[in-house]
């Protein structure tokens, strides 16, 4: 079978208008756009394929090995875009042979003549590595290719890190006099560095291949060729040795010995994390960090299961992981610790644990990127780091800093995009820690690095929560709702919702002035032992005067397993026996934008239900408190005794906290 190429790609490379009777809707000018890499092959073994090059020599993938990257770029004389991009294959391919990347040059389009064509073209631009006509398709069908401008980079186990442009110079309908994305040469340059690849898979724009649609024939799956790296991409993160999961799986005998819990939660949805909902048939995730497993890695890893658990040959396994010993963000400007070592019991539970510890910056900073660690993963179950301060803003009202969950420990933003730290703020830690049965201690610390300039956007989290929910016992679909507007040229970068034990789902819509509603993010399954940060591929700009609804749904039934006490009327608290419902939004705004007032009226009218100018116990969304506020007495609180009780509340829980740091400073002293 020979690849053609279609009458459509002839076309369009030639830039002649098919004639066909309805509109066109495609733009006439096409360049490289972001593709998802999971769904695209990213991190997925090669097949060790054989050729021919157009000299006659044979050849495999294999005899590239001991090099630190191949690239397999398509390229070819008889596609006029491609052609164009031959010079700088050759260029880069010489600029990077003394760093161990080799080249393979391959032809899709086997018409009469290509192999002398090829060798030609070789020629005429210098290409030093083997040139090869792709007559039985098997290097585009075993690399997936769809058209022959696609560049593949796969390390010395064949494993693909990067498929793309060369860059985006040439395209379809347009050319530049330089590119303005080198986007090969960026994913060698992280590579080498030992760094992610920033854009790891793009379309590139070239003459489509017929076998762009044709099924590559699928592998039997053993360890070492494809659980290895679907364990690694989804599950090692966590399942390390000193990770916070229960057990490892970084080599075959882990695996293989816990097969029967994989799948278990692997069939039951329950691993990886990932509680959105999936997106429509034929629909992309819009989520960057988008951990669900995907339906072909699912079917694999249960089918290697099912077929009792082959190991392969260890010679296709991928290469070792180089774990880094310290932060992903790289050296931090600046490493805050607890103030103190928190001691975690061996079993049981406990309550939150509440920190705080000033920090030392005379003039504000931009905080470019967090990363939180605790020195004790195994018993953290997730950090939310606060900032109150030099702006004035409550806690609540800030938003996180940061944020901590397995899996989810760091955020970085691009240049020109950054977090304020107010002058002398003060950072609060929320530590909740799960007893695994040995009793241990823990010194959480976060890293910070900090912008070198003032940034174009500032990003700010605010939340969108209820303070009055009211659960009743033994209801199993309570409905709450949140709600706040947006302020002008709003931009979202990402959601973090948050209830407690009782939370059961949770929905962010959006509300335009005219009252049409467009679900943000839905959790259908919210597991409150994942704080999960949802974040979006690209920020999105929401209209001004709309608003976000959040919509939580609580289960304080029986049904509940988790559920501390069905026959308590729940309502808001810190610890995990009460509940919230807050919405965390993380936004870009103008650096002089505002984060917008929750919608409503003062805390006093909303809590005055029968409007009666006073408010009782009843009223109260935490009637242990009314005594405080009741100064006379009398069963009815005045908005004069409103003020006045709020200023005695604030006051004892400025003791309160004073008295715990004394306490803790004198059993640090014993120690």
């Amino acid at each position: 079978m020979r690849m053609t190429l279609t009458s459509a790609a002839i076309l369009s490379a030639l830039a002649f208008p098919p004639l066909i009777e309805a509109a066109p809707t495609a733009p006439v000018r096409q360049g490289p756009k972001a593709i998802d890499p999971a769904e695209n092959g990213i991190g997925r073994w090669i097949p060790d394929v054989e050729f021919i090059s157009v000299k006659g020599k044979r050849g495999r993938l294999s005899d590239f090995k001991s090099g630190k990257a191949l690239v397999v770029a398509f390229t070819g004389a008889s596609c006029p875009v491609s052609k164009r991009f031959a010079p700088t294959l050759a260029a880069l391919e010489k600029a990077y042979a003394k760093q161990g990347v080799s080249f393979l040059f391959v032809d899709p389009i086997a018409v009469k003549g290509a192999r002398e064509d090829l060798a030609k073209l070789a020629r005429n631009v210098g290409f030093a590595g083997p040139a090869v006509v792709d007559d039985e398709e098997s290097l585009a069908l075993g690399l997936g290719a769809r058209t022959t401008t696609d560049v593949f980079v796969l390390d010395a186990a064949r494993t693909l890190l990067y498929r793309g442009p060369v860059d985006d110079q040439y395209g379809i309908g347009y050319q530049l006099e330089k590119p303005r994305r080198h986007y090969l040469r960026e994913a060698l340059d992280a590579h080498l560095a030992g760094k992610a690849i920033a854009s790891p898979a793009l379309w590139a724009p070239g003459c489509e291949l017929a076998s762009a649609s044709t099924k590559p024939v699928r592998l039997v799956p053993t360890y070492h060729n494809r659980i290895s790296r679907i364990l690694r991409n989804n599950c090692v993160e966590c399942h390390r040795e000193g990770g916070v999961a229960p057990f490892p799986l970084e080599h075959y005998d882990e695996a293989e010995e816990n097969a029967g819990m994989i799948r278990k939660v692997v069939s039951e949805g329950l691993m990886p994390p990932w509680f959105a909902s999936a997106p429509p048939k034929g629909h992309s995730s819009p989520w960057a960090n988008d951990r669900s497993l995907l339906a072909r890695d699912r079917a694999d890893l249960l089918a290697w299961i099912r077929n009792g658990k082959p190991e392969g040959d260890p010679a296709d396994g991928p290469l070792p992981l180089a774990r880094k010993s310290e932060w992903d963000i790289g050296k931090p400007d600046a490493v805050i610790s607890l103030p103190r070592e928190v001691e975690v019991k061996a079993t049981g539970r406990m309550p939150y644990v509440n920190l705080r510890i000033k920090t030392n910056f005379a003039e504000d900073r931009w905080v470019q990127a967090t990363e939180v660690r605790p020195t004790a993963p195994q018993v953290v179950h997730h950090v939310l780091v606060f900032v109150s301060g030099g702006d004035g803003l409550k806690r609540e009202d800030a938003g996180a800093l940061a944020a901590y969950v397995p899996g989810n420990t760091f955020v970085e933003f691009p240049q020109g995009v950054a977090k304020k730290l107010p002058a002398g703020a003060t950072l609060h830690f929320q530590m909740h820690y799960t007893p695994n049965g040995k009793a241990t201690t823990d010194r959480t610390r976060i890293g910070l690095r900090f912008a070198s300039e003032k940034p174009k956007k500032v990003v700010r989290t605010f939340p969108v929560a209820n303070r009055r929910i009211d659960i009743p016992p033994h209801d199993d679909h309570h409905v709450e709702k949140a709600f706040r507007s947006i302020p002008r040229a709003t931009v979202v970068r990402a959601f973090m919702p948050h209830m407690h034990l009782r939370g059961k789902a949770i929905k962010y819509e959006l509300v335009s002035q005219d009252g049409r509603r467009e679900t943000l993010l839905d959790v259908p399954r919210y597991d409150f032992n994942w704080q999960l940060r949802y974040e979006l591929k690209e920020p999105r700009a929401l209209p001004e005067g709309s608003r976000i609804e959040v919509t939580g749904v609580f289960d304080n039934s029986k049904g509940n397993p988790a559920n501390p006490n069905p026959d308590a009327r729940v309502r808001w608290g810190d610890q995990s026996e009460e509940e919230m419902l807050i919405g965390y939004v993380e936004c870009e705004l103008e650096p002089s934008g505002t984060v917008p007032k929750p919608a409503g009226k003062d805390l006093f009218t909303q809590l005055d239900r029968n409007k009666d100018g006073v408010l009782t116990k009843d009223e109260f969304s935490r009637p242990a408190l009314f005594p405080l506020f009741d100064s006379d007495g009398n069963g009815r609180v005045t908005r004069r005794e409103g003020a006045e009780g709020m200023e005695k509340l604030k006051k004892r829980e400025e003791e309160l906290r004073r008295g715990q740091e004394s306490l803790r400073g004198l059993l640090d002293r014993l120690r």
